[in-house]
């Protein structure tokens, strides 16, 4: 195919005496391209030989084809062409936004701003207490006295911060944040790694001159500096008289493994904020639950699996304690029991040393005092449920209520039973009086108003917080791959080029890192270069 100017061709090259086109006057400008059969000067000598196809293709103003133009001519004006110029404008117009678009996300403030604004949504949601119910926010942050003087629970609730890590506000920072990291890592950091991989040979000894550190060695073989570079562990190239080596690439693929750790966290915390589930529970000794009863869903990626089938038996709670009456550690002995009945798993949890079950785990968080067994006058014995009746801090006491009159009196009298603990009662007589204290343990016989009674035992019930966190085996790869990879991005990538220019050789280099150490470990290694010595030298 040959592309012609259609000024330089004349009428008498046509192969038909005559071409008709018709065509109708337009004032639009628009490319078209003309295919015709055309007889050169060397088909005029060469009569003999077949005609050559040729194509012209014009651009500039002309005028469009009339509807009226005969059909079968070969003569094509704009169509295809202009389809095709049409989807490479689209083209060019998608790939340029993207450009711009990853210019954008790649920019170092916008990150810095998003990482600010992801800390700020995250120091919020620390300092708010998160799932709680709507009253709770109203009575915390009321309109009537806001906090700092505009935030109230309107704000809480309609931006999600009462569920913080999960709200849509949060997310989409992340994703922005994600967003950046990748765009970062695919604009500049894999380019840095693709130069730094290229073996750039120096020809010019005025460009290895201008690098950060340069040298001169007279008579010397830039094969002994490969060598003894070689030694120093950087990977060696020669070609013909010009050395090219490095070392430390490994510092140049860090960043992207700090990208890429950072998003693995961010990946598992919204994996953790929005596919969690969680719940808890007070189960007094000897009784049971079911999994799937207690179990909330976090967020729109929670999925419950077979597990919440499971049923969870306490067989036993008890605490230890220091010799001063503190507690010292709360223990609960549970079952996992299937469908069946079965018992699948058994363990005793304490504070620090949960179970876990086909990805649930079960934490010893808290403890309260259910019940009372007690024996009167030798019947019994009786469960007598204890009732919370003051809260301090830590400090909890339970009572409970023997009656000995009759309970459908306007007045009834009975024994008063206080405990902070399950290890002793303090018990009172019907008119309040301190009586003595019986441990559950010793089953000593109390008489209190000429009723004996007896403390059988102390049943406690367990606090326990069921959770379903898929996030975390991803959030601890990327914090353990973001402290290998940050440590990694400390090594220096070093590179040197070298020139044999005569008996002389012209050395220099750069580095990322370690730039103050990089010069006095350059002129060590070019000490060792050995010098040349010219056959006159050896014959003297």
């Amino acid at each position: 195919m040959e592309t012609l100017n259609p000024t330089n061709f004349t009428t008498p090259f046509l192969s038909n005496s005559h071409l008709q086109l018709h065509l109708l006057y337009t004032k639009r400008t628009q490319p078209f391209t003309l295919t015709c059969k055309l007889r050169t000067s060397q088909d005029v000598k060469n009569k003999n030989k077949l005609s050559i196809s040729k194509k012209i293709s014009l651009s500039g103003p002309v005028v469009a084809p009339s509807p009226t133009a005969e059909e079968g001519k070969d003569v094509n004006v704009g169509g295809d062409h202009e389809v095709k110029s049409n989807g490479g404008d689209v083209l060019r117009l998608v790939k340029k936004i993207s450009r711009k678009v990853l210019a954008t996300l790649s920019n170092l403030y916008l990150a810095i701003g998003e990482m600010f604004a992801v800390a700020t949504l995250m120091a919020i949601g620390t300092g708010i207490d998160q799932g709680e119910k709507p009253e709770y926010y109203f009575q915390n942050y009321p309109e009537e006295n806001p906090v700092l003087g505009f935030f109230t629970w309107r704000w809480v609730l309609t931006l999600g911060f009462d569920h913080m890590f999960s709200s849509p506000i949060f997310l989409g920072t992340l994703i922005l944040l994600g967003a950046s990291l990748m765009a970062c890592t695919y604009t500049t950091q894999i380019p840095l790694v693709k130069v730094a991989k290229r073996w750039n040979f120096m020809q010019s000894a005025e460009a290895i001159r201008k690098q950060e550190f340069s040298d001169t060695l007279p008579s010397a073989s830039v094969q002994d500096l490969g060598v003894l570079l070689m030694g120093a562990g950087y990977e060696v190239f020669i070609k013909g008289p010009c050395l090219y080596a490095f070392k430390g690439l490994v510092g140049r693929y860090s960043p992207i493994g700090v990208h890429l750790a950072m998003l693995l966290i961010m990946a598992g915390g919204t994996l953790s904020a929005a596919g969690s589930f969680k719940g808890a529970v007070t189960v007094p000794q000897g009784l049971n639950f079911v999994m799937g009863d207690v179990l909330g869903p976090t967020g729109f990626l929670s999925t419950p699996t077979d597990a919440f089938n499971t049923e969870v038996h306490v067989n036993k709670f008890y605490i230890d304690y220091y010799d001063s009456g503190d507690v010292l550690q709360f223990h609960t002995d549970l079952s996992l029991r299937d469908l069946n009945g079965k018992e699948v798993l058994r363990k005793t949890i304490s504070v620090n040393d949960p179970l876990r079950y086909e990805g649930i785990t079960i934490y010893q968080t808290d403890w309260s005092f259910s019940a009372l067994q007690v024996m009167k006058d030798d019947e019994g014995p009786f469960n007598l449920a204890m009732a919370p009746l003051k809260i301090n801090g830590d400090k909890k006491l339970y009572g409970t209520f023997l009656p000995i009159s009759d309970a459908d009196s306007e007045n009834v009298k009975g024994i008063s039973m206080l405990g902070r603990d399950l290890q002793s009662i303090v018990l009172y007589d019907s008119e309040g009086k301190f009586v003595g204290v019986r441990r559950p343990s010793s089953k000593l016989p109390i008489e209190i108003d000429g009723t004996k009674i007896v403390i059988v035992d102390a049943i406690g019930s367990s606090g326990l917080d069921l959770k379903i966190d898929p996030g975390v085996p991803i959030v601890y790869a990327g914090f353990g791959f973001l402290m290998l990879t940050t440590c990694l991005s400390y090594l220096s990538h070093s590179q040197v080029w070298a020139l044999q220019d005569g008996t002389t050789v012209v050395v220099g280099g750069r580095t990322n890192r370690a730039k103050a150490e990089f010069p006095d470990d350059m002129n060590s290694l070019l000490d060792n270069v050995p010098e040349l010595v010219e056959p006159k030298q050896l014959l003297s």
